[in-house]
């Protein structure tokens, strides 16, 4: 299965442009990932403007978007889901996570799967390091190999 991460604007830190590296290294000989990122929004309609701008790059992949009011789910779980999305036949998978402003409507109607990280509030970057460390794990867990414990 193919995945793109679309997020909003660049990575500033560089401890989490580190960590983002390592796992795109990690996951890039098991499970492609594509990063996009897109332009931030201003103003008062500034998700809504990422929103239009994600969908622009959905295509007909599966849609999880990362939303604070979505559902939590544990690293195991997680890892059934990825599986299970696997056993449809379902070649892509988009992965959106919102900026500074949270995550646009537009997303959260076309998602698939509206998934929270933690009820704790994150930098949007700490999102994507966070999402791609638990998809290199959920493809170590559903290959049976020990990175998870």
């Amino acid at each position: 299965m193919n995945c793109t991460l679309i997020a909003v604007d660049k990575l500033r830190e560089p401890y989490v442009r580190d960590g983002c590296r390592l796992y795109l290294e990690r996951l890039s000989p098991i499970m492609p990932v594509t990063v996009r990122e897109i332009r931030r929004g201003v103003g008062a309609h500034a998700a809504d403007d990422e929103a239009q701008r994600m969908l622009r790059h959905v295509g007909d992949a599966a849609v999880w978007a990362l939303d604070e009011r979505g559902t939590l789910v544990n690293s195991p779980a997680f890892a059934r889901m990825l599986a299970a999305l696997g056993r449809t036949g379902a070649r892509d998978l988009t992965l959106a996570i919102g900026g500074a402003t949270g995550l646009g409507a537009a997303v959260r109607r076309r998602a698939d799967f509206i998934w929270s990280l933690s009820p704790l509030t994150f930098l949007h970057e700490m999102a994507r390091l966070i999402v791609l460390e638990q998809l290199y794990r959920a493809v170590k867990i559903n290959r049976g190999e020990p990175y998870h414990r």
